[in-house]
């Protein structure tokens, strides 16, 4: 049975929208009220979804202890656990097509880049936590003591217990991915709360998971509204850790949620990427480059490459190819393999955008190319920005200090590397950015002095599950992937072993005396 058609429907008759419950404890539960799926591209509703609330993030939350007090999953053997995921792995790549479809429906992403990125990289970087579980060293010896007595120690690592997990929109599946892979290689049970414009594959992988043999209750799924389901999640007192992903506002507010109990967080927050590009670089290739660093998903990538220094000197040549290449970007329907850029995920991002572009023009800077809706009767109707570049942008302007998520490009020019370097880090983010020259020497020295988690050289959007992925500053705490990924799931513990074998030779009578013996 297929993820698409392993749903309930809404309503009665064939024309009833699909409708999809939660997963908790390993059970569909429906509530009253209902998470309507927009698709992005038109504005119509396509499904519906169950709305947790406080009371289901505490039934999941008591489902996932039980689960992991169960032992099943918790104590079973690495190689057990990492044969679930690899499981998973194989169920995920043979419904790549109906679970594409699930991810599109509400977020908007082209079916190119759906497949080849929002659900292509989750095979794979599971495959990767898999063989991690396989081979990780949970526990290891510590050094054998002398004094003041003869013992030896270990060091182990244990699963945390109960995961949160908050994925954003952008990403849903793929970005939750990243959370609870890993703390299930550990060991741990997971509740995870999508994004309620983007819960359906996320709640397809939770059957795949039941599908696969992960025990009842390891794996759960609350869609829900933030204020509500989020809240109670990043604030349980049963929940040891929490991971999420989201803008720097609401992270703020995830970090003092857990800190009422002491919880850990990682937070992968926002971005304000530049792209530094140096007096030698390739035009072709870097504006190529640099449009998918800013374009991709209409800009609604955490660490695009909003963002474009260039020397002043050769501004104009890069801004008049940055308009050519740009009004060849195709904008259409998101199930066809032609289009490029699809919509933005709502009518409140639409907005938002375009507010940003406004301003820019109210603070002085000129829109080169876009600057609104585009034309035509397709584009009536869902949630359309077309690309946008601006020229004339100061770095202190809104559009260059500010996150905007959306297909804007803003052009800054600088006039020697060390300015290019202070407008770069110039900003309260430090998730990502790249250079871009013709002398590898000459970037990498660049790129030690950008303050950003990552830096790309002549690229973009470069995520290899292999290398730790997170921001400096206000982009977030922790790191996600890697080959230290599951380390963030566990807690350590010591033990100590005398080996002493005597009363008398132990330390006792700094505090006893041996008097009443």
């Amino acid at each position: 049975m297929t993820a698409t058609q392993d749903t309930e429907r809404s309503g009665a008759g064939p024309s009833a929208l699909p409708h999809h419950p939660l997963i908790i404890g390993g059970e569909k539960v429906d509530t009253d009220d209902k998470l309507e799926i927009i698709d992005p591209s038109n504005g119509e509703v396509v499904a519906t979804a169950a709305c947790g609330t406080a009371e289901h993030i505490d039934r999941a939350v008591e489902a996932a202890q039980r689960a992991f007090d169960g032992g099943d999953w918790s104590r079973a053997t690495p190689a057990e656990r990492a044969d679930v995921l690899r499981k998973m792995s194989t169920l995920l790549g043979e419904r790549l097509e109906d679970i594409v479809e699930l991810e599109i429906l509400g977020n908007g992403a082209t079916i190119r880049q759906a497949t080849g990125f929002h659900v292509g990289y989750c095979a794979p970087h599971l495959e990767y936590f898999a063989d991690l579980a396989a081979r990780y060293e949970f526990e290891r010896p510590g050094p054998r003591a002398q004094f003041p007595t003869l013992g030896q120690s270990s060091v182990r690592r244990e699963p945390i217990g109960v995961v949160g997990a908050i994925a954003p929109w952008n990403f849903p599946l793929l970005l939750s991915l990243w959370k609870w892979a890993p703390a299930l290689a550990v060991g741990n049970s997971v509740v995870l709360k999508p994004d309620e414009k983007t819960p359906l594959s996320a709640l397809a992988l939770a059957e795949i998971a039941l599908e696969c043999g992960m025990p009842p209750g390891v794996f759960n799924v609350v869609p829900g509204i933030g204020a509500d389901a989020g809240s109670r999640l990043a604030s349980h007192p049963g929940v040891g850790k929490i991971g999420f992903t989201g803008s720097t506002a609401v992270g703020r507010e995830v970090m003092r949620l857990a800190s009422g109990t002491v919880k850990a967080v990682t937070l992968e927050l926002g971005g304000k990427s530049p792209a530094v590009v140096l007096d030698d670089a390739d035009l072709e290739t870097t504006v190529d480059g640099v449009l998918y660093g800013c374009m991709l998903y209409s800009g609604q990538v955490c660490e695009s490459m909003t963002r474009l220094l260039v020397p002043r000197e050769r501004e104009q040549e890069f801004v008049d190819r940055l308009v050519e290449r740009a009004s060849t970007i195709q904008l259409g329907d998101t199930r066809d393999w032609e289009t490029d850029m699809g919509p933005l995920v709502s009518a409140k991002q639409q907005e938002r955008v375009l507010g940003y572009i406004e301003s820019g023009r109210a603070e002085g800077a000129t829109v080169a190319l876009g600057g609104g809706v585009p034309d035509g009767e397709r584009f009536t109707h869902g949630y359309w920005v077309e690309p946008t570049i601006f020229t004339g942008v100061r770095n202190d302007m809104r559009i260059a200090q500010e996150e905007i998520f959306g297909p804007v490009l803003s052009v800054i020019a600088y006039d020697d590397e060390d300015e290019a370097v202070a407008i770069a880090n110039d900003t309260e983010y430090g998730l990502a950015a790249s250079v871009w020259s013709a002398d590898n020497q000459r970037a990498l020295e660049i790129a030690d002095r950008i303050r950003a988690g990552s830096v790309w050289i002549n690229d973009a959007h470069q995520i290899n599950c292999a290398v730790p992925f997170g921001g400096y500053k206000q982009s977030g705490t922790g790191r996600e992937l890697g080959p230290d990924a599951l380390d963030a799931f566990t807690e350590v513990k010591g033990i100590h072993l005398d080996l002493s074998g005597s009363r008398d030779a132990r330390p006792y009578d700094v505090l006893l005396s041996h008097a009443g013996d």
